[in-house]
């Protein structure tokens, strides 16, 4: 591969049950706002894209909803999404209070001080928040 080749980290692709369920707790809880939605009937599929903004300076989060699907396994080779927060004890309770899920509380991974908290969305895929300050 030549040197001189470029990346860039597009976004990320989950398939989820219930597009509506899924882009509402996205945009609602962890703020990230619905930049765009393609719907292909005739390849049974909706994809809609969510982040925290333009895509053309931002990554984003792409949501697949295949028709007729109501269930996913997310699998053993996914691990999980990663966002920043400020206050990490603040956001688990206002998520807690809109009816998230919190996997692990808020603390300090083992063997260090980083703070993390995990939370799941609606199809159960993993988000770690990481205390920034």
């Amino acid at each position: 591969m030549s040197q001189t080749q470029e990346f860039t980290y597009l976004h990320t692709m989950l398939r989820v049950s219930d597009l509506e369920r899924s882009i509402a707790f996205y945009t609602e809880h962890l703020g990230m706002k619905e930049l765009r939605r393609t719907d292909v009937p005739d390849g049974k599929y909706t994809l809609a894209f969510v982040g925290y903004g333009d895509e053309t300076t931002h990554t984003a989060l792409e949501l697949t909803y295949n028709y007729g699907v109501d269930h996913y396994e997310p699998g053993t080779a996914f691990g999980h999404l990663a966002l920043g927060v400020s206050d990490i004890y603040a956001t688990c309770e206002k998520l807690r209070a809109a009816g998230a899920k919190i996997s692990r509380e808020p603390g300090p991974v083992k063997f260090g001080t980083t703070v993390i908290a995990f939370i799941e969305d609606p199809d159960g895929y993993k988000i770690e928040l990481i205390e920034r300050h």
